[in-house]
């Protein structure tokens, strides 16, 4: 029988200093999460099995470096975490897997069925792959070796999910304990051939490459692709340029390497499971070595953007029902790539659920700041000019080129021309967060992923 790793998300020391994790109703998630923690390892021992706490000072690549060190085959690892939102009506919990693996999604969900089942009174926001994230990737499964679940009990910032935490302890504590061994069991108990004795067998499966078979097979390692290296050349990556925390292994005298890790490098991989194949796509790499420009032309239509909030069940779609053709229509006639403006009001508004400083009557979808300090947002009479601010202010940072229509922006003067012209150079800027123009890539990427596009 494979053991548990568990781990209490935040709490250790990340850059000198100790995280917290999110803070509200005076206590922090860092606290939260290991009162819990301490219970489901209590309610796993109790029932016979074997649970490996992770240390509460490591930091989140210590944490993961720690159990790599320690794990084995049949280990299971577990990061428990709470949501933290400016909208304090955002609640649930949620299950997050390494996206692309059938096999870790039907665990999560049965996870979370075994939450839900304690507590009920917590909405299930589902389970949901990693590339749904804000950043477009989970360090906790992509970067741990054995199978991994990153669950995230619902939101401190939500006085209900809090209160939850705090009164249903034990209820939780059960829950989760009871789907980690559902899913250990299940773990164990797939049958993996050994040739010699201790060496793992691994199956093959195909490679499909811009639409043509590959010559050489790749292997399914615990429900993730792995390709051969020598076909990472061929996609025209430099493998001196991908992290060494990318997942490689050594089989039978072969390196593979994890296939879902070369997303990050624009390789859309995706799997074809009726012919048990990993499917790449290298041909779409030269729009993605462009997609953090913001000055271009955007890829969807008006129906896909329309598509992209709907996933998010915002019911404002219907108070602004003209967005999606507004945010091409304006973005247009300035050049701007409206692919990337329209990630960052998904961003900036919470998918038009709002909730935090920006209000819906504002009509202020960039998050633009108010002329003189006058209020924390700036205001505008409709949509319309609200969304041309919006692209305005993005052209100001992306370019010296002049302007088509007269200037809405309130604080177009103090934008230094032409400071900014990728996303990524909006990260502490537009805002003070380090990631944030990540965080808005891995919107256009799964933008273009529901989309087809990639």
């Amino acid at each position: 029988m494979g053991r548990i790793f568990l781990s209490a998300g935040h709490g250790g020391f990340e850059h000198g200093v100790r995280d917290p994790g999110t803070i509200a109703g005076g206590t922090t998630e860092a606290q939260e999460m290991i009162r819990i923690r301490d219970l489901v390892v209590s309610e796993l021992r109790s029932q016979g099995f074997q649970v490996v706490v992770v240390p509460d000072d490591l930091s989140q690549t210590q944490t993961i470096d720690w159990i790599n060190g320690h794990a084995q085959w049949g280990d299971v690892a577990l990061e428990l975490q709470m949501g933290g939102s400016s909208n304090p009506s955002i609640r649930g919990v949620t299950a997050f897997y390494i996206a692309g693996n059938s096999q870790r999604k039907k665990d999560a969900e049965s996870l979370l069925l075994s939450l839900l089942q304690q507590v009920p009174q917590l909405p299930n926001r589902g389970a949901k792959p990693d590339t749904e994230t804000g950043l477009g990737s989970l360090i906790f499964t992509r970067w741990i070796a054995i199978p991994s679940i990153y669950l995230e009990l619902g939101y401190l910032t939500n006085p209900t999910d809090r209160a939850l935490l705090q009164t249903r302890r034990r209820d939780l504590a059960i829950g989760i304990a009871n789907g980690l061994m559902i899913w250990l069991n299940h773990n164990t108990n797939t049958p993996i051939p050994t040739v010699p004795p201790g060496t793992p067998v691994y199956g093959s499966i195909g490679i499909n490459i811009n639409g043509r078979r590959y010559g050489e097979n790749g292997i399914l390692v615990n429900g993730n692709a792995f390709i051969p290296t020598d076909l990472v050349d061929k996609l025209g990556l430099n493998l001196n340029q991908i992290s060494p925390r990318v997942r490689r292994i050594r089989y039978k005298n072969i390196v593979y390497i994890r296939a879902v890790d070369l997303r990050s490098f624009g390789i859309s991989v995706t799997w074809d499971n009726p012919n048990r194949s990993v499917v790449l796509r290298s041909n779409i790499r030269p729009y993605n070595s462009q997609m953090d420009r913001m000055m271009g032309n955007g890829l969807t239509t008006e129906v896909q953007l329309i598509m992209f909030i709907k996933t998010h069940d915002s019911n404002n779609l219907n108070t602004v029902p003209q967005i999606a053709k507004l945010y091409r229509e304006e973005a247009s006639i300035e050049g701007v790539n409206h692919d990337i403006a329209f990630c960052q009001m998904c961003l900036e508004t919470n998918f038009l659920q709002f909730g935090g400083i920006l209000k819906l009557e504002q009509n202020n979808f960039g998050g633009l700041g108010s002329l003189g300090g006058a209020s924390e947002s700036a205001s505008f009479p409709t949509p319309e000019i609200g969304i041309r601010a919006h692209i305005q202010h993005l052209k100001a940072y992306a370019s010296h080129e002049p302007f088509v229509q007269d200037i809405v922006d309130p604080r177009f003067e103090f934008v230094t021309r032409g400071i900014a012209p990728t996303v990524e150079q909006l990260s502490g800027r537009w805002s003070d967060d380090p990631t944030y123009g990540d965080q808005i890539l891995a919107l256009v990427r799964r933008l273009y992923e529901l989309s087809g596009l990639l």
